[in-house]
């Protein structure tokens, strides 16, 4: 099965083998690079293919002039500071440039205009890396301000902006999963809220990128037998319910109940040799090399625990010898007793240590906060059915009991109260007052459920409004679908899971969901449901067996504004249930917690959001502009610069090898090239500056209207806007800024 993990750690290491191509270089990264690469990459994989040192590019380095270096660098103004700082200095001998994402027109052209640039080189390309796979088929940009900047009042001027950085980075993933797919998103119902309109944007500038990308890379998107694909965007209006609802699948509880901590990879601190004269506290990290966890995340918890512990008889059969006959393992502490009398398998030990403990500290907080009850109320409100799949009765009452319970938490109170309202499709402001104070939270919590107005919900009404009907985005299921008490608590479904398999079946709606470029007939629903090829150039009787995982169709979600665990396990769900690869995108991971507090930042003053756009921009060290360091032996009179450390010109050592002075400016590569493949580089050593374009080319969409000298513009970005009227971030080099309404119309 299709991985973006393995997907993006090919395109790294593919461009990296290209480059080197068996001769030893130093590999330079900067602080953002080096974290979409740790992410996929080891460092020992890196080492492998040819690369002598890896270093900073913001930190001290020695004087290297007698060997290439290799950067792959973000695209930020202070990175690219430093990199000039290494061209004026001839740090290196040769430098071949990676860039993780599209390089902002201006200091692409100080690069290109730079004499020392110019002379050291050897390779300009692009990848489209800029995002962070932490699944298989779960992406995200680690980007929680994404958030605020979509849904704050005082954040409508960053919007266009952040909504071309999305459309860019989206772009990536589909260049990466070699997809060029139809575009659709989702529109609301009767929308009261400004941010109705931003999936219909974003879908638009993505439009253009993917189109501007496969105009000028000929050979995107690549062959394949696939059905076209689909990218969905959406956004966190079109599910309310989903982030705030008790989940009892494992990964989705775990997330919620326990103290797990994320930083770039995600840990859980348990105490391993659990008994024994060694026992300790441990950080244990949790993802995709842990296999129990890989296996078990998408299971309800009452399966976790039945699959661990069977697991663990298992190994107990096959290793008689290690164990005491007596003891039996059908209780998670008779288990962990086990576990402490086995250290020929500590690997072992701590793997099932971790699991077993997380799910046993699940369970406590289930019962001693009385989540049973809690939930049981919940389906009814996400799903406006009980459990015999009649209209509710008594919610109110039902309700009000549980908020004035002392042993359930003022959080789960929260979220009964948010739930509510939801359901409710509003209610009077005295109501809510009344609902606080049952619960014993304080008012300021009002605001929290206010904002909910912000992502499109209804939370106050008058006593004389009519009463509104609310209208569910796809038609609620009345079959009984679970079959047991345990299961009967997870009869909610996300909206994601319900379009998925709409979309599954060809039948979802182009009026909720239209496409920003309509298709002019079905075929493509067609074929979505039969699996067949519009793209196959392998006739049918020359499929092998492992044809029908190739040919999956692709739909790619984009959820903007973060998205949950229980979506992201509904992407696993319909991958496997209707043979597709399905992948979920997103700005960050949303636990309940995270959410609410999310929502309660949006009538905080902006100033206290500490948004990067508001924080000191970074700079390049001043160390790189010192002095200090010993310069390059000087060459002797009558010699060019000294450029390889040995007081030879290149020019003179190997003609053909770099720019005689006075030579030709590096011209562009054009747009960037497919990940992975690395055309820019020619094979031949003697050739390591193909570029052949006569002038710089626009690589994609959103930078397609400023000129470098060609397409009719004038030089300063003034070219005329596209149909969309999407005005480019970059387009500012008068430095003036026109007055203008805010993104989602208010004036600013």
């Amino acid at each position: 099965m299709v991985s973006a993990i393995q997907e993006q750690r090919d395109i790294i290491l593919d461009t990296i083998k290209s480059i080197t191509r068996g001769d030893w270089k130093v590999l330079v990264i900067d602080e953002s690079s080096k974290k979409i690469i740790d992410n996929v990459v080891k460092e020992d994989d890196i080492l492998n293919e040819n690369i002598a040192n890896i270093e900073r590019i913001e930190e001290k380095r020695e004087m290297n002039p007698d060997m290439d270096a290799i950067y792959i660098l973000s695209p930020q103004p202070h990175i690219v500071d430093c990199l000039m700082a290494d061209f004026e200095r001839r740090r290196y001998r040769k430098t071949f440039l990676v860039w993780t994402a599209l390089l902002d027109p201006q200091m692409r052209r100080r690069i290109d205009t730079s004499r020392q640039a110019k002379e050291q080189l050897a390779g300009f390309e692009t990848l489209s890396i800029d995002y962070f796979p932490r699944e298989s088929h779960l992406i995200t940009f680690r980007d929680p301000w994404s958030f605020p900047i979509l849904y704050h009042p005082a954040c409508n001027n960053l919007v266009r902006d952040h909504m071309q950085i999305l459309a860019q980075k989206i772009t990536g993933i589909c260049v990466s999963l070699g997809e060029y797919p139809k575009v659709r998103y989702y529109r609301p119902r009767n929308p009261t809220h400004e941010a109705s309109v931003l999936c219909g944007h974003l879908a638009r500038f993505v439009q253009e990128e993917l189109d501007a990308y496969a105009q000028w890379n000929q050979n995107f998107p690549p062959p394949t037998s696939r059905p076209p694909g689909v990218l969905v965007i959406t956004d966190r209006s079109m599910d309310l319910v989903a982030p705030v609802i008790h989940e009892f699948t494992y990964q989705a509880m775990a997330h919620d109940l326990l103290a797990i901590k994320e930083t770039d990879k995600v840990y859980y601190k348990t105490v391993v040799n659990e008994g024994g004269a060694d026992q300790q506290e441990k950080e244990m990290e949790i993802g995709e090399k842990d296999k129990i966890w890989v296996e078990n995340r998408h299971r309800h918890m009452k399966d976790t625990i039945e699959k661990l512990m069977s697991d663990f008889q298992k190994f107990i059969d096959e290793n008689p010898h290690f164990t005491n006959s007596e003891q039996d393992a059908t209780s998670l502490n008779a288990i962990k007793d086990m576990l402490a009398g086995l250290p020929q398998f500590q690997e072992l030990k701590e793997a099932y240590s971790l699991h077993l403990n997380m799910a046993q500290e699940c369970m406590n907080i289930f019962q001693h906060h009385k989540l049973p009850d809690i939930a049981s109320v919940e389906q009814s409100l996400a799903t406006g059915l009980d459990e015999d799949f009649r209209k509710p009765k008594n919610l109110a009452d039902q309700i009000v009991r549980l908020l004035d319970d002392e042993s359930i938490g003022p959080s789960d109170r929260l979220r009964l109260i948010m739930l509510y309202i939801i359901f409710r499709d509003g209610i009077i402001m005295e109501d809510i007052q009344r609902l606080l104070a049952h619960a014993s939270l304080p008012p300021q919590d009002a605001e929290v459920l206010t904002n909910l107005e912000l992502l499109g919900a209804h939370t106050t009404k008058l006593l004389k409004d009519l009463k509104r009907t609310n209208q569910s985005l796809f038609p609620a299921k009345t079959a009984p679908t679970a079959q047991s008490e345990e299961y009967a608590l997870s009869r909610f479904e996300p909206m994601l899971k319900l379009m998925l398999e709409d979309i599954a079946k060809g039948a979802l709606d182009q009026t909720t969901f239209p496409y920003v470029k309509p298709p002019l007939d079905n075929s493509e629903e067609l074929a979505a449901q039969s699996q067949a090829s519009l793209r196959s150039a392998k006739p049918t009787w020359a499929k092998n067996r492992t044809s029908t995982v190739e040919n999956r169709q692709r739909i790619i979600v984009y959820m903007a504004g973060g998205a949950t665990y229980s979506e992201s396990r509904a992407c696993y769900e319909i991958s496997q249930s209707r043979s597709r690869d399905v992948f979920l995108a997103t700005s960050h991971m949303l636990t309940p917690a995270f959410y609410v507090r999310q929502v309660s930042d949006l009538s905080k003053d902006r100033r206290r959001l500490d948004l990067p756009m508001d924080r000191p921009k970074p700079k390049a060290p001043a160390h790189l502009f010192e002095r200090n360091e010993p310069r390059p032996v000087p060459p002797p009179a009558g010699q060019g610069p000294a450029r390889m450390g040995m007081g030879l010109s290149q020019s003179k050592l190997n003609p053909g090898v770099g720019f005689p002075k006075g030579g030709p400016l590096p011209k562009s590569p054009g747009a960037p090239s497919p990940p992975g493949k690395s055309p820019s580089y020619n094979p031949s050593p003697y050739n390591p500056n193909p570029y052949a374009t006569p002038q710089p080319v626009p690589p994609t969409a959103g930078v397609a209207a400023l000129s470098m000298g060609s397409n009719g513009t004038n030089g300063d970005g003034s070219g005329s806007k596209g149909k969309l009227e999407k005005k480019s971030k970059y387009a500012k080099d008068d430095g003036v800024e026109k007055k203008k309404r805010g993104f989602f119309g208010s004036k600013k």
